[in-house]
């Protein structure tokens, strides 16, 4: 069974180039990816992720809201019963906020430069291992 990955652009931010090349890239790893668009509320992120029962949310965030939005964005899965599903962010994360995400409950971080080879094994290891929260944790 594939892998489902939903990947989203949460909040203002119109540059979706990163997030549509990691689409690519896990759909051909075999992935089934859903991919939400740009401008996405945490609501919308939500209730995709859990209609469309996902077992990853990717977040594409270059808007700098990212201590704003993923706390909202995690509270919404935690009440949609979906707390379990590991949270990955890719776009420019300052280093002194990481350690923020993570503790929200992010589980890998990818900046500029990270290979989509590196996302796909991340990936396919915090999946496998069937915790994303124990099994691996990630920031560049």
């Amino acid at each position: 069974m594939a892998i489902r990955v939903l990947i989203a652009k949460p909040g203002l931010d119109g540059h979706d180039r990163g997030a549509k090349v990691i689409a690519r890239a896990l759909r051909d790893a075999g992935m089934e990816v859903i991919y939400t668009g740009l401008r996405q509320t945490p609501e919308m992120i939500a209730e995709a992720a859990l209609q469309e029962d996902v077992d990853v949310v990717g977040l594409s965030i270059l808007s700098g809201a990212h201590l704003a939005l993923v706390p909202r964005i995690r509270e919404l899965m935690i009440a949609n019963e979906m707390g379990d599903v590991p949270i990955l962010i890719g776009g420019i994360i300052p280093d002194e906020d990481k350690a923020k995400l993570q503790e929200m409950g992010v589980t890998g971080i990818f900046g500029p430069g990270a290979s989509t080879d590196e996302i796909i094994d991340f990936i396919n290891t915090i999946v496998k291992d069937g915790d994303g929260f124990e099994a691996a944790s990630k920031t560049d």
